[in-house]
């Protein structure tokens, strides 16, 4: 097998602000394992929350798909890679998720299977997703919110977490008026105390929020799962919950967990995170972080486990290189091609179609 590497630009169609940064780029490194004639193709993409920066996908993803040259199929490298129950400490997660995903591409092209087939589900997954309004003024969420529900969007999610806690609400509450019914989540990004999460949670049930993410720091789940044992509305954990570890001892204290391929180490683990909580009064949210359909679709293949989808990352691009899990009606679907169902457009390959900064072979 073979391994090379492409680094990309995503810029947002316009900047993402929470309650911790400003997002209106990042780099996305592609890996494309090729054996027989067939190509698979994972993402990974930079994030600083998450420590990410380019150089290191980069050296990651270089390590990783080198390593994949000793397996004689792409079938044996996948059990290989599943068996170690998915990466070594020391690798970043999302190299992890982007390597089994184009291992689950490349598997899924060579026996003529989609990856949710590949995964356990007999028929092609479908959900529909939240659509993100970032930290803006209550007019233009309006507008957003109007606009998102006439394309068929039926969930909203909210960012908040400003200095001032009535800019929240009166965001909430011009997004409400504007979407009388939509079902809305909204997501603080743990900048509230717990004192203002007491205070501030039963004036968001009076809106009809449906569900708040991490509305507290990160650090302390403890406090959180009290918080989940009062809320007069559920409560799920984000930043709280990375890894397995994390979800066991969260699993049947709060409402959800918010899984991300990208900080749990891709489809598998995600699985077996939703088999933990299976039961326990603790429900699947399946996130993302802003990536291309390439990088959202193998959650998509996913999206049947999930109570939540909020798998709109692709939905945020200025230009979204990749097609094949739609999105833009409200509604993310996986196909039955095999493999992950995506392509890449034209106009964003080679062979004198538009150039990608930062190309780059690996082994």
């Amino acid at each position: 097998m073979k391994a090379t590497l492409r680094t990309v630009r995503l810029t947002l169609a316009e900047p993402l602000r929470i309650s911790r940064s400003v997002t209106t780029a990042r780099d996305a490194v592609w890996l494309t394992i090729e054996h027989d004639g067939l190509h698979g193709h994972g993402e990974a993409v930079t994030s600083v929350y998450y420590g990410l920066d380019t150089a290191t996908l980069q050296k990651e993803l270089y390590a990783s798909g080198r390593g994949l040259g000793r397996f004689p199929d792409p079938e044996s490298a996948l059990r290989a890679w599943s068996a170690r129950d998915g990466r070594p400490e020391d690798r970043p997660p999302a190299v992890t998720a982007a390597v089994e995903a184009a291992l689950l591409d490349l598997c899924g092209k060579r026996s003529g299977a989609p990856v949710h087939r590949l995964l356990g589900a007999e028929s092609a997954p479908s959900a529909s997703t939240a659509r993100t309004i970032g930290i803006v003024p209550a007019p233009r969420a309006a507008a957003q919110a109007r606009a998102f529900v006439a394309a068929g969007f039926a969930l909203v999610k909210v960012k908040a977490g400003t200095p001032d806690p009535e800019d929240d609400l009166a965001r909430v509450r011009a997004v409400r008026s504007a979407a009388p019914d939509a079902r809305l989540l909204l997501d603080p990004n743990g900048a509230w105390t717990a004192e203002q999460t007491r205070h501030l949670l039963p004036r968001y049930a009076e809106l009809g929020v449906e569900a708040v993410e991490q509305p507290v720091a990160p650090g302390d789940p403890e406090a959180l799962a009290r918080l989940a044992e009062r809320s007069p509305l559920p409560l799920i954990a984000d930043e709280d919950a990375v890894g397995f570890e994390d979800v066991r001892r969260l699993a049947g204290r709060v409402h959800g967990v918010n899984v991300k391929l990208a900080k749990c180490g891709g489809p598998r683990a995600a699985l077996r995170m939703a088999e933990l909580i299976a039961g326990s009064g603790t429900e699947l949210m399946l996130g993302c972080l802003t990536a291309s359909t390439l990088g959202l679709a193998p959650a998509v293949h996913l999206a049947d486990r999930a109570r939540w989808a909020d798998l709109d990352g692709h939905l945020l691009l200025a230009d979204d290189p990749w097609t094949g899990i739609g999105g833009a009606d409200g509604v993310v679907r996986a196909s039955e091609l095999p493999g992950l169902g995506v392509r890449e457009k034209d106009g964003h390959g080679k062979d004198g179609r538009r150039p990608r900064t930062g190309e780059a072979a690996g082994p």
